[in-house]
């Protein structure tokens, strides 16, 4: 089964919008040194995961034999 673009880029999208929140939660936040290395971690998953996402190679779909043009 092959990579669908935009299954993609709905994971993509949100995973990378995430870890932005956390490394911005990370760095701005009320109580640095409780959560912060935490927050870090979950952004850099988050991160990771989307850019994976993105770089997943596709693949050409599958065409029919009767889908295709026939030659002249």
């Amino acid at each position: 089964m092959g990579k669908n673009r935009f299954a993609a880029g709905i994971v993509m999208v949100p995973c990378l919008l995430l870890s932005a929140a956390f490394f911005s939660t990370a760095v701005w936040g009320d109580v640095p040194g409780e959560n912060q290395p935490l927050a870090l971690g979950l952004g850099g998953l988050l991160l990771a995961a989307g850019l994976l996402a993105l770089l997943i190679p596709s693949t050409n779909p599958e065409t029919k034999e009767d889908e295709t043009d026939p030659a002249p």
